[in-house]
């Protein structure tokens, strides 16, 4: 699942232009926590995840 994560979350800024660093200034988290979890090296929290998707303007889906 961080796998699947991950690689999602690589996809979604690209997509729109926005680096790491604008990610994480927009998330209010630091650049290098959102390039340990693009890499899948971090265990995220669903607060952080929840943070990242309002900065990215997604909706976040739990089935």
């Amino acid at each position: 699942m961080r796998k699947l994560f991950a690689d999602n979350l690589r996809k979604a800024p690209q997509g729109r232009g926005i680096s790491q660093e604008k990610l994480a200034e927009m998330a209010g988290l630091r650049r290098t926590y959102i390039g340990s979890v693009d890499r899948g090296e971090r265990n995220i929290s669903i607060d952080n995840i929840e943070r990242i998707a309002t900065a990215l303007g997604l909706k976040i889906v739990l089935l």
